[in-house]
């Protein structure tokens, strides 16, 4: 609340003040949509007219937190709503969790920053699913919503399949009246909203908009137009209704009616011309369906929910052109799941309530006794769910990059400054210890041509393809040590960032005077504030520690430990060799960096053993009894 306030007032409640300001669409005597930026129907038009006479900025005041109390409502009629019955647990954290995800979910953010209305229709349907007494009420509540957002009224269909036909009935009356009551006052507008641009389409931004998560949108995104476009539209959209409106019956007869909302919601973003960024609530709402039998799986699709709804599109999947369609479209993705997919749990499966539980590794004394380990629960032996690490990992990848760019406040040429003066410190630390070796070491290297192509090949391509593998193999065939791996991996990796934050430093190829040459990315302009053709992407100010020596140093150290031959091992640890040496024959770290990199790396290793206890031994098979033995199978000595 507090970021949305403070914003300047050109860059908050945008699409309020389009509306209600002193030259807002709701003061022109003429039509609605001549300026196609009023997007809600005629009788939202009719109702937000009043506020125009509000003063402006008692309006924005009211207005942002009368959003914050509408969310507040929504996650607390939405926790109450949990298929009976619930732990005392779930009971007392269903509403804080379901509120708190709410705030940080993109479309109540983005309705926060344009003054939207898209929360009240999805509050109004849940009032009218759970919270209101009597068909006739429920069902009036849900025609209002229509009247602001016309794709409400798929969920008269499913009020009607399920028994609630009056309150079908009257979803439809009470939108039509509504309806009706608008166009006997905006004659004009209501003929130019629902005839000229059929239900508002055409209205506000291009529907080939990234903001438009809907099936027209990406179909037009695809390079699609004309009646193509619009027959496939429309085929896809009437499969997507048919099946999800089927599947949300199923679920609500099945005591799942949160659920069932949930996914005719998906339906409802689906199949609409357009659905912005706001008006995508009704995604989140499915994180309340079971998927998986096993309870390692369980985290897999509300995980997914939350980020999808959470995180920018670009976190999510890499930069490449071949995932563009997928990272365009992965809100409407997460839709089409939800609504036609995704293999929710019924109530009356034996897994609903209790699925496979983990197998956890048998509780290890420490080796160590004047090291108090933390009491966290044991290790757990079964291989993770493979798309949740996936996602896990590209999504805490792309945060340790932004997390890295600002440490130096957004630009590589914020803290050249700072960056420069930390690295005089580091070259005068390292020519009193005598190991200032970088400029020796990079001259000497690029004057043997076979050498330079080497190290530069090395520096590029083996960081991240070593450590993908071991936690490949260790993922396929050593699920307990892979947990422990990646554990001390990612504890070594965020003591880092604190390290990139706080002491930002300069490599000796941006060194000026030092006459280190960059023989990864050429030759650099220092008179200008930026550096190679990375600066766009990466911090190049991220030196102290070198996380090129930490992850490698990571590898060789697990491969040593875990390998069953020794060459195994030895070929394992000539990696952090290999690796120290590139990062700087090619002027690209100090060897303090290299410290500070194992300093990360040994921190990490020891915060997993604090936390997780020492390395559980993975059981192996059990020993053949012998027959003709008993006595020594069973553990007695003979007589």
């Amino acid at each position: 609340m507090a970021a949305v306030l403070s914003a300047p007032s050109t860059d908050r409640l945008t699409d309020l003040e389009t509306w209600v300001g002193p030259d807002g669409v709701l003061h022109v005597k003429g039509s609605l949509y001549d300026s196609t930026q009023f997007t809600g129907t005629p009788f939202a038009g009719l109702v937000l007219k009043p506020l125009t006479r509000a003063a402006e900025q008692a309006l924005g005041w009211g207005w942002t937190f009368g959003t914050l109390l509408l969310v507040v409502a929504l996650g607390v009629v939405a926790a109450r709503a949990l298929p009976q019955p619930v732990s005392r647990r779930t009971s007392l954290l269903a509403a804080p969790v379901a509120i708190s995800l709410l705030m940080l979910s993109l479309p109540v953010r983005n309705a926060l920053y344009l003054g939207q209305t898209s929360i009240i229709p999805v509050l109004l349907v849940l009032l009218g699913c759970f919270a209101v007494r009597g068909e006739r009420a429920a069902g009036a509540l849900i025609g209002l919503a229509a009247a602001l957002q016309p794709t409400v009224l798929l969920f008269a269909p499913l009020l009607w399949f399920t028994g609630r036909r009056r309150a079908a009935a009257s979803t439809g009356l009470t939108f039509g009246g509504l309806t009706l009551l608008a166009w006997a006052a905006l004659p004009h507008d209501s003929n130019t909203y629902w005839v000229h641009h059929f239900a508002g389409v055409g209205l506000g931004d291009q529907a080939d908009d990234l903001a438009n998560q809907s099936l027209h949108g990406a179909l037009l995104r695809l390079g699609l137009t004309g009646p193509p476009e619009r027959g496939l539209f429309l085929f896809f959209g009437a499969a997507v209704a048919v099946l999800g409106l089927r599947r949300a019956v199923r679920y609500a007869r099945d005591g799942q009616l949160l659920l069932a909302v949930a996914v005719t919601g998906c339906v409802a973003v689906a199949v609409s011309p357009t659905s912005w960024q706001h008006q995508l609530l009704w995604v989140l709402l499915a994180v309340v369906g079971r998927v998986g039998r096993k309870t390692s799986d369980r985290y897999m699709w509300p995980v997914a929910v939350v980020l999808v709804m959470t995180l920018p599109a670009k976190m999510m999947l890499p930069n490449m052109a071949s995932l563009y369609p997928l990272r365009d479209n992965v809100v409407l993705l997460a839709a089409l799941a939800a609504a036609t997919v995704v293999p929710f749990l019924s109530r009356t499966s034996e897994h609903y309530r209790a699925p496979v539980p983990t197998d956890y590794a048998r509780p290890v004394p420490t080796r160590f006794r004047r090291v108090p380990l933390l009491p966290f629960p044991g290790r757990v032996l079964t291989r993770p769910n493979l798309l949740l690490e996936l996602l896990l990992i590209r999504v805490g990848y792309s945060a340790y990059q932004q997390v890295r760019l600002a440490a130096t406040g957004g630009t590589n040429s914020g803290g050249r400054a700072t960056a420069e003066h930390h690295g005089d410190q580091i070259l005068a630390v390292e020519r009193f210890l005598h190991i200032d070796i970088e400029h020796w070491a990079n001259h000497a290297v690029v004057e043997v041509g076979f050498l330079r192509d080497f190290f530069d090949f090395y520096y590029e391509s083996f960081h991240f393809v070593v450590p993908l593998t071991v936690l490949g193999v260790l993922y396929a065939r050593r699920p307990a040590d892979y947990r422990w791996a990646r554990s001390a991996l990612g504890l070594a990796t965020l003591l880092a960032l604190v390290g990139f934050w706080l002491y930002p430093l300069a490599p000796p190829r941006l060194m000026p005077g030092l006459g280190v040459i960059d023989t990864v990315h050429g030759v650099q302009d220092f008179s200008q504030p930026d550096y190679g053709t990375l600066t766009a992407l990466t911090n190049q100010y991220a030196a102290m520690p070198s996380l090129h020596f930490g992850w490698s140093l990571w590898c060789g150290l697990v491969i040593a430990i875990l390998a069953p031959k020794w060459w195994m091992k030895a070929l394992g640890l000539l990696h952090p060799l290999f690796t120290v040496s590139a990062i700087v024959a090619t002027g690209n770290h100090w060897v303090l960096d290299a410290v500070g990199g194992a300093a990360v790396v040994a921190a990490g290793f020891g915060l997993t053993y604090l936390l997780q206890g020492p390395r559980p031994r993975t059981p192996g098979r059990p020993a053949e009894v012998s027959t003709k033995e008993p006595a020594l199978a069973a553990g007695r000595t003979p007589n």
